[in-house]
C-alpha cells in the first residue's frame, strides 16, 4: 500500500476516540508505518508528500478530494475491504436498511465498499427508495441554513422515508439525525468492532458546539 496517514475525523474522535485509536493500531499493524493525522479538513491541513489520507467521515474524504491539487482521500473502507486478515463480526444474516451520506453521493467507490463490508459481516441489506447517487440528506446539513427545530424536523422527515428496523449509517452525525428521529442506527466503525451505536451529545445546537470547538483546536 502507497504511504498513508490515518484521518479519524472530528466526528469519530468526540463520539469513541478510543475506536479511532483501534482503528489507528490496526491499521499500523497491517501496513507498517501509518501516521495518525488529527488537523481538521476544515482546515486544509498540509498532507506529508507523497501521502494518501484514510478517511472515516465522508466530509475529510470530501474535502481531501476537492482541496487538494490531487484527490489525497482513500476511504478507510475501501481499505479494509481489501484487508483479508481483518476479523470482522458475524451478524447472522440481520437485515438493515443502509442510510448513504450526502457527501458521498457522487462516490460509487465509497457505496460500493460499505456495501462489501455489511456482506463481510454476514449483514442482509436493504435498500430504500433513495439510495446512492439519489440518496438524500439525513437532515443534519440543513444546519446553519435552517433553525435548529426545523433541522429537527428534517431528520424526522428522514426517518419516516426509511423503511422499518435498523438503519446502517457510516457518518456520525447521520447516526445522531436517525436517533432524534425515533430510529435505530448501527454505525459503521461499531459494527466493525462489534459495539452498540449510542446517542451521546444529540441536539443539533450542541453537537455543532462540540464540532466547531473541536475544529478551533485542531488547525
Amino acid at each position: 500500500m502507497e504511504r498513508c496517514v490515518f484521518a479519524p475525523g472530528c466526528a469519530l474522535l468526540l463520539y469513541k476516540p478510543r475506536l479511532a485509536e483501534k482503528l489507528h493500531a490496526r491499521l499500523a499493524a497491517r501496513f507498517g508505518d501509518v501516521g495518525l493525522f488529527s488537523s481538521c479538513c476544515h482546515h486544509a491541513p498540509p498532507v506529508p508528500a507523497g501521502a494518501k489520507v484514510i478517511t472515516v467521515c465522508p466530509g475529510c474524504d470530501r474535502r481531501y478530494r476537492q482541496n487538494y491539487a490531487e484527490p489525497l482521500s482513500r476511504p478507510l473502507w475501501e481499505v479494509l475491504l481489501g484487508d483479508g486478515t481483518f476479523p470482522f463480526p458475524d451478524y447472522g444474516g440481520a437485515e438493515m436498511t443502509i442510510l448513504d451520506a450526502c457527501p458521498t453521493r457522487d462516490q460509487a467507490r465509497v457505496h460500493d465498499a460499505v456495501r462489501g463490508l455489511a456482506a463481510r459481516m454476514n449483514i442482509s441489506l436493504v435498500e430504500p427508495g433513495r439510495t446512492r447517487e439519489r440518496g438524500t440528506c439525513c437532515g443534519d446539513s440543513f444546519y446553519g441554513a435552517l433553525p435548529a427545530e426545523d433541522v429537527i424536523g428534517q431528520m424526522k422527515a428522514k426517518g419516516e422515508e426509511m423503511p422499518p428496523g435498523d438503519i446502517l449509517v457510516y457518518c456520525v452525525s447521520c447516526a445522531k439525525s436517525m436517533f432524534i428521529a425515533g430510529r435505530r442506527p448501527r454505525y459503521l466503525v461499531d459494527l466493525l468492532f462489534g459495539e452498540e451505536t449510542v446517542p451521546g451529545t444529540l441536539h443539533p445546537d450542541d453537537w455543532h458546539r462540540e464540532l466547531d470547538g473541536f475544529i478551533e483546536r485542531h488547525p
